[in-house]
């Protein structure tokens, strides 16, 4: 009986041990990097839009974190140079440095996404799964919609962002953006739109 006593014990031991260090790997994920003091200031004025931890409390604000590296780097280029200007990011964005970009990018890349604002709907994810589906979305944005190098993450991205950024390339509204997205969304209809954007936010 001791002996199996000292055994259930061990394995308690070790039990106890694996979830010590799995929550603690949980813990170091949620984490941001570290940054320069110099990033810092960039960061805090990012935060006013996007979110304290890159995900954004703010109605049709994109969440960041968890982005593509690349896709980051790509978009804020494309901003300061005024290929795609945004009016709201115009004064931000015109004294970045390509350093600047590629400390920002590589640090919101690397937050933990979460989902914000609106929650998707279960009849609405049904009905968004066989148009995401026939547009073949998975081609370009990953398996799980979780982007891939210039492409955005579409997986945990706030609703109320990604049904108005869909209708901005739908009408051809969205300087510098990738006539690509255009063409694949140019039949679909406001209710397909919202249903991709409640089942692309539940993957």
């Amino acid at each position: 009986m001791a002996e199996r006593s000292g055994k259930y014990r061990s394995q308690g031991i070790f039990l106890a041990a694996a979830l010590l260090v799995a929550s603690s790997l949980q813990a170091l994920a949620q984490v941001p990097p570290p940054v320069s003091a110099k990033l810092r200031e960039r960061i805090e004025v990012c935060k006013t839009c996007h979110g304290a931890d890159g995900n954004s409390q703010m109605e049709k604000i994109p969440s960041l974190a968890g982005q593509p590296e690349y896709f980051l780097l790509n978009q804020l280029v494309l901003m300061r140079e005024g290929v795609r200007p945004v009016k709201e990011m115009a004064e931000f964005v015109k004294d970045l440095t390509d350093e600047d970009i590629q400390s920002l990018s590589a640090y919101f890349s690397k937050l933990v996404p979460i989902l914000t604002g609106p929650k998707p709907d279960p009849a609405l994810v049904a009905k968004g799964k066989p148009v995401a589906e026939k547009l073949l979305c998975v081609s370009c944005h990953g398996k799980k919609l979780e982007g891939v190098e210039q492409i955005p993450r579409l997986s945990g991205q706030r609703i109320d962002y990604m049904i108005a950024a869909m209708r901005a390339y739908r009408m051809d509204k969205r300087p510098g953006a990738d006539t690509t997205m255009s063409a694949a969304i140019a039949s679909a209809s406001d209710g397909d739109l919202v249903a991709l954007a409640h089942y692309a936010a539940s993957r």
